[in-house]
């Protein structure tokens, strides 16, 4: 795995994390754990062992890269998903969004919304994909997620599962950034 596929791979990490139900405005750690077969699992592993291997000069520039996005560095989580800390403003939880990547020229569209469970579908341009997924809320700090993503690479489609989970850590996001 190239470090662009790596760079590929966190962005889209965060492309799931959409239009919440209703959040507490602070700091929330988000865990996620991506499955798709065997390939996936020997992606995840390259993955993390990209990660671990990687200079003092690229991790700082990947946790540059993320601060401007208002991220840390994701870190290996139990059971071999990803967690990372995003600071969810008063404006974004009063609109009822989570932070979204831009880079993916990701469309999501709300196709049902209940007063703990909301569903969607995403397509995405870059890398072209489409998805859908469940969140479900518990109160304002805490939700679960389900989505299942689409792609082609190396000219075979490809299909991904991501599970997560979101919890509100404290009202002050401290080092972490706003997602602009």
């Amino acid at each position: 795995m190239s470090r662009i596929s790596l760079v590929l791979l966190l962005s889209s990490l965060c492309v799931t994390t959409v239009h919440a139900q209703s959040t507490k405005p602070g700091l929330w750690e988000i865990n996620q754990k991506m499955g798709g077969g065997v390939e996936m699992d020997q992606a995840k592993a390259q993955m993390q062992k990209q990660m671990a291997g990687m200079s003092p000069a690229e991790k700082k520039m990947m946790q540059d890269m993320l601060g401007k996005q208002g991220m840390t560095m994701p870190t290996p989580g139990a059971g071999g998903g990803m967690a990372m800390k995003v600071c969810i403003t008063p404006e974004m939880a009063a609109k009822q969004d989570m932070p979204v990547q831009s880079e993916g020229e990701c469309t999501t569209t709300i196709t049902s919304r209940s007063a703990s469970t909301l569903k969607m579908n995403f397509v995405c341009k870059n890398p072209p994909s489409t998805g859908e997924g469940t969140y479900t809320f518990s109160g304002d700090t805490a939700y679960t997620m389900k989505m299942l993503m689409k792609t082609t690479q190396q000219g075979k489609p490809v299909s991904t599962t991501l599970d997560g989970q979101g919890k509100w850590l404290s009202a002050n996001c401290g080092a972490v950034k706003p997602l602009k």
